[in-house]
């Protein structure tokens, strides 16, 4: 690194740092349940700043060293929010599967899987990805690291059941047989960032997902009111582009919470 970049990147560390700590010399409010997510489609910015806040002062320990583990040699990605959101949706709808499209090393679901654990919840967790370091015209991802079995290493670490895991692209055939093989309660959408292809997730997903079911998409935050703090993103074109296009008349956002969307399904 060079001596500029160095002394950037040495102030952005400085800033994001005293910004946090301005955020939390304030409170968390002692419950952003179902109540409350009317607030994060009024106002995403001081949503997302009343979750930090929850995630620090509020949330489980448990979680919280969830979290920490996986920010720690870059295991995953996300913002400390992201966890907020999954333990009020988990707490709310208590769902008996969960799918992620895009697993990477596997944070959120083994959250899945601990946060049906605490709440003695029976929940199949399934997650399909290649498992490669194959990115798409957003990311790119380290080449060194056997993604399938990190993943598994990481369940373990937490002592969690292991998962129901499918090495394929989401738009393999058999990707798409064990989304049709179904009716899900809970899907998130993290895989390629790419419009196309976001799109054709949200179709199959939207479509094998069942009534009042939960669908969330990862990196969708573009276009709305949302003003990420310096240390928040708020997403791609690709899948932001599509949350605008979703039909309003059978989905209903419920929550969003930074680049996060939430959607219901209605019919």
């Amino acid at each position: 690194m060079s001596i500029i970049g160095f002394i950037k990147a040495r102030w952005t560390n400085l800033f994001r740092s005293r910004q946090k700590k301005k955020i939390l010399a304030r409170s968390a409010p002692p419950n952003l349940g179902p109540a409350n997510w009317q607030d994060s489609l009024r106002d995403p910015t001081q949503f997302y700043l009343e979750c930090f806040r929850f995630f620090h002062q509020q949330l489980p320990q448990e979680l919280r060293d969830h979290r920490k583990y996986f920010t720690r040699q870059r295991r995953g990605f996300g913002e400390d929010v992201f966890h907020v959101m999954w333990f009020w949706l988990f707490r709310e709808f208590k769902p008996r599967n969960f799918l992620e499209i895009g697993v990477y090393r596997g944070q959120v679901i083994s959250l899945a899987t601990l946060l049906a654990r605490e709440g003695g919840l029976a929940c199949e967790v399934h997650g399909i990805s290649p498992f490669t370091p194959a990115g798409d015209s957003t990311s790119s991802y380290r080449p060194n690291v056997n993604y399938y079995e990190d993943t598994l290493k990481n369940f373990d670490h937490f002592g969690l059941s292991r998962p129901r895991l499918l090495r394929a692209y989401s738009t393999d055939p058999e990707a798409l047989q064990l989304i049709r093989s179904r009716l899900w309660d809970m899907i998130y959408i993290d895989g390629n960032h790419d419009y196309d292809v976001v799109h054709q997730d949200w179709e199959v997903c939207s479509r094998n997902l069942k009534p009042g079911g939960i669908i969330v998409i990862d990196d969708a935050g573009l276009g709305t009111s949302f003003r990420p703090p310096g240390f928040a993103f708020a997403g791609y074109p690709g899948p932001s582009q599509v949350v605008q296009e979703i039909d309003r008349s059978r989905f209903r956002e419920l929550l969003h919470v930074g680049h996060n969307r939430v959607f219901q399904k209605i019919a």
